[in-house]
């Protein structure tokens, strides 16, 4: 188990820009622990969704990594307002290649956005979603998807709503046979969180998730404790030292068992457009990571997954991304 240095190709995730902290006295920058007991008073923030619990240490360990991988991703938008984005992925290992295509508008006056997209698997999917015209802070997307070869369909209805305190996300999969019901909720006081999330098969008439967290979050510090299903039990840390160097920390393991995955972190900038990425877990699996900006547009990303444990031995992988935004 090498999950916490899974890279981004595994967890899609949308970046995050870490926020300047201030303190309330002096107006000053203040970064380290002690703005952990500062920003508790001084910091409201909106609570994440239950799935973001964490992400700002789960970016840590996988934003600017490509592992045995070749990889182009190119995004365009036309006069029109319509975005279009394209991917390839080529992997070293298995020599498979997979692409995707997808475009997407929005109706800005009537809060609606039309998403389709392709894969090489010979899938199409569409997206019709409506945010902030039924409620303030709510959102409903329907999700359908449809695979030609096989006559495979499936379809969800997904709903979120947020605001100050609560962040509440439900998702149902359109099954005549017997939908999957998805819900989760967080909840926020003054930095601190709760969340729960729980899945119900109607089919077999269980529940088959039951998972709890707690944390904590501030504009650079984050903590998240999680427990699944009453067995798998998870925690990671992510702090902000300075306006260059991110950290992070991530633990898992499974109760009744002595395996316990333990990683830790960091991101280095080294300019407005470099930085270097590190991390390393407790089975001296080592990722290494360098992102460039060449140009405005243009991101490139250089990586490489090193087994500490068998270091001649070989079986190390490299990354190489390519990043296009006209």
């Amino acid at each position: 188990d090498v999950s916490v240095i899974e890279d981004d190709d595994c967890k899609k995730q949308e970046p995050e820009c870490p926020n300047k902290v201030w303190d309330p006295e002096g107006g000053e920058k203040s970064y380290g622990f002690i703005s952990f007991i500062e920003n508790f008073r001084a910091i409201e923030m909106s609570p994440p969704y239950y799935a973001d619990l964490g992400k700002k240490a789960n970016d840590v360990f996988g934003k600017g990594y490509h592992f045995g991988v070749f990889k182009l991703d190119l995004k365009t938008k036309s006069e029109t307002g319509v975005e279009f984005s394209s991917g390839i992925t080529s992997n070293q290992e298995s020599g498979k290649v997979f692409g995707s295509l997808s475009s997407k508008y929005a109706v800005k006056d009537y809060g609606l956005t039309f998403t389709e997209k392709w894969n090489t698997d010979n899938t199409l999917a569409t997206d019709i979603t409506i945010q902030d015209k039924i409620a303030a802070g709510l959102k409903v997307t329907l999700e359908g998807t449809f695979a030609p070869q096989t006559g495979s369909k499936t379809g969800k209805l997904k709903t979120s709503f947020a605001n100050e305190t609560v962040a509440v996300n439900t998702n149902l999969d359109l099954d005549l046979a017997g939908p999957i019901v998805d819900v989760a909720a967080v909840l926020s006081f003054q930095g601190w969180l709760a969340g729960v999330h729980g899945q119900f098969d109607s089919q077999k008439a269980k529940f088959s998730k039951n998972n709890f967290a707690l944390g904590y979050q501030s504009k650079d510090f984050n903590l998240h404790t999680n427990v699944d299903n009453g067995k798998d039990f998870g925690g990671s840390i992510y702090q902000k030292v300075s306006e260059k160097i991110e950290c992070g920390i991530s633990m898992k393991w499974t109760a009744g068992s002595a395996d316990t995955l333990f990683g830790v972190g960091a991101k280095f900038a080294l300019d407005a457009d470099a930085s270097l990425h590190a991390k390393i877990n407790n089975k001296s699996l080592i990722g290494l990571g360098y992102q460039q900006k060449l140009r405005p547009g243009v991101v490139l990303t250089l990586s490489a997954a090193i087994d500490g444990q068998n270091f001649n031995a070989g079986g190390h992988k490299v990354g190489v991304a390519l990043e296009l935004e006209p």
